[in-house]
C-alpha cells in the first residue's frame, strides 16, 4: 500500500482531532455537560451524537436518583412578572448548601423555571402531586372519547393510557417540554442542574397568578 506523502499523516491526525473536538463542543452545547463527560459519552457510543445525548441523560438520571435522599434545605424563592404585570409566578427551588443557592447558575435555573410555569401553566410539579379527582375526571373523559371509536375494551385501555400520558406532559411541570429547549423535558433540565452542582436540587412548590383568573 502506498504511504501518504511526508506531512500528510500529521494533517490527517490533526483533522481527526479537530472533528473530535467539534463533536465534543456540539455535545456540550446540546447537553451542558462537562467536557470530560462529553468525551466519555462519545467514546462509549462510537462518536454517535444522538446516542451520546441519551447516554448523558441516563447518567444524569442515575446520579440524580443517588442524590434524591439528601437533605435540601437551602435555595431561593424566585419571582417572575410577565410583561404588562398581568401574570406572575413565585417558585421555590431547594439545594443543599447556601453556597450553591447564591451562584448565578442556580438563580438563572430558578428564573427559567418560573418563566416555564408562566408560559406552560402546569397544574402540579409531578403526576404524583396531581389531585386524584382531576386524574379520575380526565380518565373518564378520555375513556368516553375512546369508546366512540368502537374498539374492544382491551384496546380502549391502551388508548386511554397513551392519551393520559399526553395529559401528564401538558399538566405536570417535570414532564413538560422545556420552553427554552423543547427537545428535553423539565426533568432533564433539573437533572443537568443536579449534575452541575453536585447537590440534590428540588423544585419544592410554585404558585401562578393571572389577572382576573379564579
Amino acid at each position: 500500500m502506498e504511504r501518504p506523502a511526508p506531512g500528510l499523516e500529521v494533517l490527517e491526525e490533526e483533522s481527526v482531532l479537530e472533528i473530535s473536538a467539534a463533536k465534543v463542543k456540539e455535545l456540550r452545547d446540546k447537553t451542558n455537560a462537562g467536557m470530560m463527560d462529553c468525551k466519555k459519552a462519545l467514546k462509549e457510543t462510537n462518536g454517535d451524537l444522538e446516542k451520546a445525548i441519551v447516554y448523558l441523560r441516563e447518567k444524569g438520571l442515575a446520579v440524580a436518583r443517588k442524590r434524591a435522599d439528601r437533605v435540601a434545605s437551602e435555595g431561593v424563592v424566585q419571582a417572575y412578572i410577565h410583561t404588562g404585570g398581568k401574570l406572575g409566578v413565585m417558585l421555590e427551588v431547594n439545594c443543599e448548601t447556601d453556597f450553591v443557592a447564591k451562584t448565578p447558575e442556580f438563580n438563572e435555573f430558578a428564573k427559567n423555571l418560573a418563566m416555564q410555569v408562566a408560559a406552560a401553566n402546569p397544574l402540579a410539579i409531578g403526576r404524583e402531586d396531581l389531585d386524584p379527582e382531576v386524574i379520575a375526571k380526565e380518565k373518564a373523559i378520555l375513556l368516553a372519547q375512546a369508546r366512540e371509536s368502537g374498539k374492544p375494551e382491551n384496546i380502549l385501555e391502551k388508548m386511554v393510557e397513551g392519551r393520559l400520558n399526553k395529559f401528564y406532559s401538558e399538566t405536570c411541570l417535570l414532564e413538560q417540554p422545556y420552553v427554552k429547549n423543547p427537545d428535553i423535558q423539565v426533568q432533564d433540565y433539573l437533572n443537568e442542574m443536579r449534575a452541575k452542582t453536585g447537590e440534590n436540587v428540588i423544585i419544592r412548590r410554585f404558585i401562578r397568578y393571572q389577572l382576573g383568573a379564579a
